[in-house]
């Protein structure tokens, strides 16, 4: 095998062996502290953010939403994709030309 692959198969058999890896989690929000926060497991000091566009101020938030969800499910796995369960969550809000830009920043939870 690869050194590649063998790096792989380490991190799989150590996550299965501590129970570290969910049905969707990828391993790999363990790089960061965590901490227990009403009953979640979140990222202690890891944020995330998305941007997004849209006519009216709930369709820009909606978009940004969805873009740090994708990107957070891509890094995690969708385990911690989950809007509703973050941590510390902020909207800020640009008028555009044309509708608004929304800037959403949370931590990750699970």
């Amino acid at each position: 095998m690869t050194k590649r692959l063998w790096a792989l198969v380490a991190l799989l058999a150590g996550n299965l062996a501590t129970g570290g890896a969910f049905a969707d989690d990828t391993g790999f929000a363990s790089s960061h502290d965590l901490r227990k926060e009403g009953g979640k497991t979140c990222m202690a000091n890891h944020a995330h953010h998305g941007m997004g566009d849209g006519a009216t101020k709930d369709s820009a938030r909606a978009a940004a939403i969805r873009s740090w969800a994708e990107f957070t499910s891509w890094e995690y796995g969708s385990d911690w994709a989950r809007w509703g369960r973050s941590a510390s969550q902020s909207t800020r809000y640009i008028k555009a030309e044309k509708g608004w830009t929304a800037n959403v920043e949370s931590r990750p939870c699970r």
